[in-house]
């Protein structure tokens, strides 16, 4: 038994799962993975089931019907985690835009530094990003700007979806009452971290953009985003966070 599991959301992901699975099970530090699959066309999950046969205690598939959002996608995997008792629930990506081999220093951020929640920041060292066209990286560099504008968090790389996080952070923020689906999840989740003061570090990692499978941004997921912010501070103003 490990203390850690890395919860992966998928969605027509055939091109990387693979890869991504073998890449944290050959790290030092033993984790568990999670996939949580909502049911892709590309059959990601009979995958995921041909390689249980080889690690069947290590890896876990949970399968949802339809394509539900990211959001309720890692919802469903920390109520997984925590009932399973697990200390240390991480969120990474399947694409390896989030290098596997940083998922030991946001473990020691944790562990070792005290943190509740460590965030693996592209910012937080100036600009860590790889392959992003230009208007790409302004648009996730301003949206950080915008969020600490708006909430009064200090976190540099709000949208950041490369998180380990300590288990009482996802037991204390009310998981039922998470709003957000896409990117604006990421930004409610360290919010309401915040807001009841829990010890939030950035740990540098440089990010990649994917080179295999698509990228699942839209417009409708930057609209949420922009107003979703407003939406949590006027929530906290009101103490109906």
């Amino acid at each position: 038994m490990t203390d850690g599991i890395v919860i992966i959301p998928t969605y027509n992901e055939i091109e990387n799962i693979e890869s991504i699975i073998r890449a944290v099970f050959s790290l030092p530090k033993s984790f568990h993975v999670l996939i949580v699959d909502d049911n892709s066309p590309d059959k990601t999950g009979d995958k995921v089931m041909e390689l249980q046969r080889e690690f069947p205690d290590q890896l876990f598939l949970s399968v949802r019907k339809k394509k539900s959002g990211l959001g309720t996608a890692y919802v469903h995997g920390f109520k997984w985690a925590l009932k399973q008792n697990y200390d240390y629930i991480f969120e990474m990506d399947a694409d390896f835009s989030h290098n596997p081999n940083d998922l030991e220093k946001l473990y020691d951020c944790c562990v070792k530094d005290g943190a509740d929640l460590a965030i693996g920041s592209r910012y937080v060292t100036g600009v860590n990003v790889v392959n992003w066209p230009l208007s790409r990286v302004l648009l996730s560099y301003f949206a950080s700007v915008y969020v600490r504008m708006i909430t009064g968090m200090k976190i540099m790389d709000a949208t950041a979806g490369f998180i380990c996080y300590h288990r009482e952070v996802l037991e204390k923020i009310s998981l039922d009452k998470i709003k957000f689906i896409g990117y604006a999840f990421q930004i409610e989740m360290k919010y309401r971290a915040f807001s009841k003061n829990f010890k939030i570090k950035e740990v540098p990692v440089i990010f990649t953009d994917r080179t295999k499978g698509q990228s699942k941004m839209s417009g409708a997921i930057i609209k949420e985003a922009i107003f979703g912010v407003i939406a949590l501070r006027f929530r906290k103003f009101f103490n109906r966070l």
